[in-house]
């Protein structure tokens, strides 16, 4: 019964802890993005960072799959994105209506740019935590997507 009753405790907590987390990190890059004058938000840098990363141009539900983002919400910050010109719709060969999206060289130079102001948020956010640990942290967070990624009907 008490086993229960802590189990029952701490997965209440681990949701609460998770949210928190969550929007303390998101709140924290965006009022550092303010400080520094950034002309995008993290959400956008995330885009920019993930096509970049890829190494090639991606599809929009690519991004969207990666970022658990619906496709409205990717494609607006692609739109915005792209009027900035950070990135850029290429057609796709094999259908009319369907785009890859490509990083711009000034995309890749503003990511550049703010690459380290991410690397410092990250120091901050795992500041007194050994890697032993954070290896182990990300290891239970993948493990709790996998528990969740097909009981979940994301519209992507």
């Amino acid at each position: 019964m008490q086993e229960t009753q802590t189990n029952n405790l701490l997965n209440k907590k681990v949701g609460a802890m998770l949210v928190a987390t969550g929007i303390l990190s998101r709140v924290m890059a965006l009022q550092e993005y303010a400080v520094k004058k950034y002309e995008i938000t993290p959400e956008q840098y995330l885009v920019l960072s993930i096509i970049m990363d890829a190494g090639t141009e991606l599809y929009q539900r690519q991004i969207s799959e990666i970022t658990y983002k619906d496709r409205p919400n990717v494609s607006r910050i692609i739109n915005i994105l792209e009027n900035q010109g950070l990135v850029k719709r290429i057609e796709d060969v094999n259908k009319r209506k369907i785009f890859k999206i490509a990083i711009t060289q000034k995309g890749i130079e503003l990511r550049k740019k703010i690459q380290p102001t991410m690397y410092e948020l990250r120091a901050v956010t795992t500041e007194g935590i050994s890697n032993e640990d954070l290896e182990k942290t990300l290891k239970i967070l993948e493990k709790m997507q996998l528990n969740m990624v097909d009981k979940v009907k994301l519209q992507i």
